[in-house]
């Protein structure tokens, strides 16, 4: 996070919340709210707070202790931090040939391997010990009873943080068990005076773009001057040639091109039954006169052959020709 500021601006209240009584937090916070509002840094920073051994007036860590040392250096002992992580892929054969790909769930093993962890004690004889999942909806069934009989009998000092942006995919049993706090979003004031700070250029359009989140922006710059060259392509319509822009939508990643893709399409939809846009709003001229144009029952089905492209992204297709099809497509709906 470029910035001096320890959590950002929209998340004052919710740090006071986490902090204003610390003989009465809970064992379990669960920390909810839209993806790309900062909650996983938010989690970071309270995790640290609570392993420093100097914590200033308003609870955040020092940053200067050996304990914060250790914590930026990923190496803190008395913290553990659960994700999807990488595997090897069991098609591949031989050292040489192995190779990794990102798993999308918390598997019951990574939660088993906690049962020393909560067993020791802190390297600090009055010191907490954290244990940060995220995201939490990557918990399993089989990970997420795990963790339940560990919520239901917690281990003394430890306090376990979950961020979930989908709570509506968590077990009920593991909820009733956390402290829920409900993550701020960010109004577009504080989302445009943050992203000022940081230097970020246009910054209100790709505010639209990317729904409303900051985060996202920030971290997504070298995307936004790609998008520029797409979002020229798209505005040509009919006259757009497919073989030429294929390689520019897909240039970042096949995802992003498809999202690319989707979101001008709604657009195009929106101009044409509202007469309003909700993600280009510097390119409603362009969206507008496509609009005029465009057959509706073809977009329509379009629309659903995307979808379908966006579901198999991450296989190994020939993703060139799956986009340069869909490209001929959009140009035949005008």
């Amino acid at each position: 996070m470029a910035t001096k500021v320890k959590i950002y601006p929209w998340q004052t209240k919710a740090w006071q919340l986490v902090n204003q009584d610390d003989k009465r937090r809970a064992h379990a916070l669960l920390l909810h709210g839209r993806a790309g509002i900062g909650k996983y840094d938010f989690a970071r920073e309270l995790s640290q707070s609570l392993l420093c051994a100097y914590q200033d007036d308003l609870g955040h860590a020092c940053g200067t202790c050996s304990s914060c040392n250790w914590f930026k250096e990923e190496s803190h002992p008395d913290f553990r931090l659960l994700s999807p992580e990488q595997e090897s892929d069991p098609d591949e054969e031989g050292a040489t040939a192995k190779k990794t790909k990102k798993k999308t769930q918390i598997s019951v093993a990574q939660i088993r391997d906690l049962s020393d962890f909560l067993s020791m004690s802190s390297h600090r004889s009055d010191g907490a010990r954290i244990v940060l999942i995220h995201p939490a909806e990557a918990l399993n069934l089989a990970s997420a009873n795990a963790l339940l009989k560990m919520l239901e009998e917690p281990a003394e000092g430890v306090v376990f943080i979950l961020v979930a942006h989908q709570l509506q995919r968590l077990l009920p049993t593991i909820i009733s068990r956390c402290q829920k706090i409900s993550m701020p979003m960010p109004t577009d004031t504080q989302s445009l005076a943050w992203l000022s700070e940081q230097g970020v250029p246009n910054a209100k359009e790709q505010l639209a773009y990317l729904d409303g989140s900051p985060i996202k922006v920030f971290n997504e710059q070298l995307q936004f001057s790609q998008l520029g060259e797409i979002w020229r392509l798209l505005a040509l319509g009919g006259k757009l040639q497919p073989h030429l822009a294929a390689p520019t939508l897909i240039a970042s990643s096949v995802e992003s091109g498809i999202i690319a893709l989707q979101k001008w399409i709604y657009d195009i939809v929106a101009m044409r039954l509202s007469r309003q846009v909700r993600y280009h709003a510097m390119h409603t001229t362009a969206l507008q006169a496509l609009a005029d144009k465009v057959n509706l029952s073809s977009l329509f089905q379009l629309q659903k052959k995307i979808e379908a492209l966006r579901k198999l992204a991450l296989h190994p297709l020939n993703h060139e020709l799956q986009m340069e099809s869909l490209l001929l497509e959009y140009t035949r709906i005008f």
